[in-house]
């Protein structure tokens, strides 16, 4: 028996050992290895929290150190400032985003449904919730919305891809809103909510069109209500890219982006990287191809239907269909130029953005940290868990943790000094302008920045024969007239050569500073109609008559140097032979003085 176990290999003794063990061992230890594998693939952070005592992440801030944004707003909110903890039996990002996907636990109510048609034909669902709604009266709706002189604030919300106004998530946020007394509205994305395609446009991740034009309509319909936006997900990617767009000239007061994908191509690459990753990436083109199919008739028109079916990624359908339909030379092409994190610089509203750093769509390899802390208008919150668009909390995940604090942030900011709006001198000079439009002569702009007189005769064609628009911005310093999406802007030159080159050809030549008084009635007849122009502008608006006198002041010397120039440009071209002889009499008495061989004597001269 010794000699035969010692004639056993190494592996037939294990194989021995092996069998002695229990098979529940074996279970037992598989189970161990599944779970750990499970919680490494869903990164669960149950264990985490445990060790920190269930008290959660802290929320991390990035803004400005000079940021009033932050001192004066984001400081006040306690969400901002505490930590979250995620619902124990949701502590996964996956698990958050699958439980939102499919149950979410809204609250119940109704919409009211308005249908706003833009100007290429297309139509627009926007989903209304009022203040009144959730206080079961029903005052304060006129003309289907609201009256115009409501002053309560107006929320409009973007839903994500492919989501609309039903979303568990999107319901959530406009049911706490108008909860706290504020009016919401949901814009829903051409082709959703219910609605057919109407014209050749769809919308894409890039398109902030439709949002401007829903801003630009809601500010003009209630322009005493504050408007605020939300964006979520893809929602939140174009409202920044519409707030770096627009710059100082948008009416939105603040706004908040909610899990931004912020680089689309970043993004595109991390949802292709990992196994689970490529799981979503499979789910959302199948709900995009829903989406498609919804519309058929018009987009199988547009493009390849059967390349657009058999899209199996987000790229590919992106490449057959959102690229094809608005004309974007590449799938690179179109997520670069798309991306909000190219428009951040160009924030100038007051702007909250909130991530997760374990976004299984959304990674935080695409959040712009640095350019984020160099605008001083937007605060950035991460956290360490919450999904995309998830942030469940409680034992019954009956609240998502990013509401609370989008309603913190805004209820701030609407009592603070730092809501955006349009700079004073802005207005007091569109006023002027404005009020003066039945007196006669006209102010207007021509394309180089002069200020000239029109009569009432002309006042009807002035319209036609010029395309300026009467819109003027001030920055900086620097008075801004567009035309056709170009500025010409009038700045006053410091520098005193330039001053002087500036004055130079309106001055005459020497020996003509007497001039004829029929010049100078010219000219006073030339600059008449500018100063009845400002004297009436005084009138109308006091304010405005140091920036029209700074215009008239700059845009008066080429005009004077001008007509100084063709007035008396006889006269100096009359002087210019006589100085072109003495200069030739001149050199020919040296000639006399030196002699022809360059010795420096002539002849019957001494030296």
């Amino acid at each position: 028996m010794g000699n035969a176990a010692a004639g056993d290999s190494a592996a037939e003794l294990l194989l021995r050992a092996a069998a002695l063990v229990p098979p529940a061992r074996y279970a037992l230890a598989a189970l161990l290895l599944a779970c750990a594998f499970l919680y490494r693939f869903l990164e669960l952070h149950l264990i985490g929290d445990l060790l920190r005592g269930l008290r959660g992440g802290r929320v991390a801030l990035t803004f400005h150190p000079a940021s009033h944004v932050y001192h004066r707003v984001a400081s006040k909110c306690r969400s901002l400032h505490g930590r979250y903890l995620a619902t124990p039996w949701l502590a996964s990002p996956h698990l958050q985003t699958l439980f939102l996907s499919i149950s979410g636990r809204p609250p119940s109510f109704t919409y009211r449904r308005q249908l706003y048609t833009v100007r290429d034909g297309g139509t627009i669902a926007l989903d209304w919730l009022l203040a009144s709604d959730c206080e079961e009266e029903d005052v304060g709706f006129c003309d289907g919305v609201i009256s115009r002189d409501d002053s309560t604030p107006l929320v409009v919300v973007i839903p994500g891809l492919t989501s609309d106004s039903t979303a568990a998530y999107v319901k959530h946020l406009v049911f706490s809103m108008a909860s706290k007394g504020w009016n919401v509205v949901v814009g829903n994305h051409r082709g959703l909510g219910g609605i057919s395609i109407t014209s050749d446009c769809f919308y894409n991740a890039g398109w902030t069109e439709d949002f401007r034009e829903i801003v630009n309509y809601l500010h003009q319909k209630y322009p005493q209500a504050p408007l605020f936006a939300v964006g979520t997900s893809i929602g939140a990617n174009i409202l920044v890219k519409y707030l770096g767009e627009e710059g100082e000239g948008t009416p939105v007061a603040g706004a908040v982006s909610i899990c931004s994908p912020w680089d689309l191509l970043v993004t595109n690459r991390f949802i292709q990287r990992k196994l689970v990753q490529r799981c979503y990436d499979k789910a959302l083109a199948i709900g995009l191809k829903g989406y498609a199919k919804l519309h058929q008739p018009v987009l199988a028109r547009l493009a390849n239907w059967e390349d657009i079916r058999k899209s199996r990624s987000i790229r590919e359908f992106d490449r057959h269909a959102t690229c094809v339909v608005a004309k974007y030379e590449t799938v690179d092409t179109f997520y670069r130029r798309c991306s909000s994190a190219n428009y951040i610089s160009n924030v100038s509203v007051p702007l909250l953005c909130i991530s997760a750093l374990d976004d299984p769509l959304c990674t935080r390899e695409a959040i712009p940290w640095d350019e984020c802390r160099a605008n001083k208008n937007i605060v950035l919150a991460t956290a360490p868990n919450g999904g995309h668009l998830a942030f469940f909390q409680g034992l019954t995940a009956g609240k998502l943790w990013w509401v609370g604090a989008v309603s913190e942030f805004l209820l701030a900011l609407h009592d603070s000094p730092c809501m955006h709006r349009q700079k004073a001198q802005e207005h007091s000079l569109h006023t002027s302008l404005e009020s003066s439009i039945d007196k006669s002569p006209y102010v207007n702009f021509m394309e180089d920045g002069m200020v000239t007189a029109v009569t009432n005769d002309d006042a009807n064609n002035s319209d036609s024969d010029n395309p300026i628009s009467n819109e003027m911005e001030l920055r900086n310093g620097m008075v801004g007239v567009q035309q056709d999406g170009i500025a010409t802007e009038i700045q006053n030159e410091c520098d005193g050569n330039r001053s002087q080159e500036n004055v130079t050809p309106a001055q005459g030549p020497v020996g003509s500073q007497e001039q004829p008084k029929q010049n100078i009635d010219k000219i006073q007849d030339a600059i008449a109609p500018v100063k009845i122009s400002i004297n009436q502008l005084i009138r109308s608006q006091g304010r405005s008559v140091w920036l029209l006198t700074y215009i008239a002041f700059v845009t008066s010397w080429p005009f004077l140097g001008a007509l100084g120039f063709i007035l008396f440009r006889k006269k100096f071209r009359n002087s210019l032979p006589a100085k072109r002889g003495s200069v030739r009499d001149l050199a020919n008495v040296k000639l006399l003085w030196r002699g022809r061989d360059g010795s420096g004597s002539t002849h019957g001269y001494p030296h």
